[in-house]
């Protein structure tokens, strides 16, 4: 057999084992039975959301050009029309969330400082030590409350000017917090954390990647999360189905260092109005939808307390994700998603027995009620 022929059979073994392609689903409660493949319920993460019609169409008639050279039409209004929703001067358009949180830690510090995250961060936890490895920033770490940073907590550790300390550069918060089940941190707790940082001269940060689902728990403008905070990132590629990008704004003078440090970590982009293009829509078309993703998530949190072996408390579930403690079962969190998996249900493992299933877009109503189902006769 030639080289194409063992490249065609090696691939074609990669497609049934690692995705799934050809194999039966089996029948919770009729062992031995098969059922035909069917449409896969996906809950691992909003991020697998897929760019809408009327997105694909905007991509594809995007006017654009060089961005490096700030040329990039569509870039400038998804860049303007950001700031403007969020009520900060200026915008920049960066590959991900990691980057625009990394750029904002950049642009904030400098070597030798130190910042200041709630444990369970998503920049503590999820993006690669990039602070440390590229920006020569120390992290200290604060326990909050579902995300949320008491006042008193924060004050405790934020550097005096003790020649033997690095100096606090930075306070980052998250909203909402993705390892707190989504919760939305208050406004209440937000302007108490800023009133310290401003004693203190401490800028402010927002990892706001779902800060348009915490803005609609909270039943107010994104705008008005934004305005504690001298910088934020959000991301377009979540609840808001775009296919790829997020979003820093702050002020001109800072976007404009900001935008530089975004070169220097590979950020020119080129013609990305592209993927501006779907973003624009996205601001336009995909915030005000968002409310269903959260009715789904209460409904399945609902349905799930109601299931022996479960623990959930519906009343945490605050915007779209959904955390459960499947210890009960006897299972761990990755074995019990391989049972959901062989039943046509993609979950995440998100601790020892934590699984974490998140709402969006492409899943309904319709799909809560089968997940449900599912697992009931899983259980069972």
């Amino acid at each position: 057999m030639d080289i194409k022929g063992r490249f065609f059979f090696i691939f074609i073994e990669y497609l049934v084992k690692e995705k799934g392609l050809g194999r039966k689903i089996a029948n919770p409660g009729q062992e031995g039975e098969k059922l035909t493949m069917g449409r896969l319920i996906d809950l691992r993460s909003d991020t697998v959301t897929v760019p809408t019609p009327e997105m694909r169409k905007a991509m594809y008639e995007a006017e654009v050009g060089d961005d490096v050279y700030g040329e990039d039409p569509t870039i400038n209004r998804l860049e303007e029309r950001a700031a403007q929703m969020l009520g900060k001067e200026a915008g920049l358009f960066v590959v991900s969330g990691t980057m625009g949180n990394l750029v904002a830690i950049l642009t904030h510090t400098r070597p030798g400082n130190e910042i200041i995250l709630e444990a369970e961060s998503h920049i503590f936890y999820y993006e690669v030590g990039g602070c440390a490895a590229l920006g020569g920033v120390m992290v200290r770490t604060v326990a909050g409350e579902r995300g949320a940073i008491a006042p008193g907590k924060l004050e405790e550790v934020i550097r005096g000017p003790d020649i033997h300390s690095p100096p606090t550069g930075l306070i980052a918060l998250e909203n909402t917090h993705n390892r707190a089940g989504g919760a939305v941190i208050p406004l209440e707790n937000i302007k108490a954390v800023r009133e310290v940082a401003g004693r203190y001269g401490i800028p402010m940060h927002l990892d706001g990647a779902r800060i348009f689902n915490a803005a609609t728990a909270l039943g107010v403008p994104a705008a008005e999360i934004a305005s504690y905070f001298d910088s934020v990132m959000f991301c377009l590629s979540k609840g808001l189905a775009a296919p790829v990008g997020s979003l820093l704004v702050g002020s001109k003078e800072w976007i404009a260092r900001a935008r530089k440090w975004r070169k220097m970590v590979g950020g020119g982009m080129r013609q990305a109005g592209i993927l501006a293009a779907a973003g624009i829509v996205a601001l336009e078309q995909m915030v005000d939808r968002l409310a269903e993703d959260h009715a789904n998530a209460k409904y399945l949190a609902a349905g799930l307390a109601e299931i022996s072996g479960l623990k959930i408390n519906p009343e945490e579930v605050e915007t779209n994700i959904v955390r459960l403690d499947v210890a009960g079962t006897g299972m761990t969190g990755e074995e019990f998603c391989a049972e959901l998996k062989l039943r046509g249900i993609l979950a995440s493992p998100f601790g020892p027995t934590i699984v974490r299933l998140v709402t969006h877009k492409d899943v309904s109503r319709a799909d809560m009620e089968k997940t449900l189902s599912v697992i009931s006769q899983m259980l069972g």
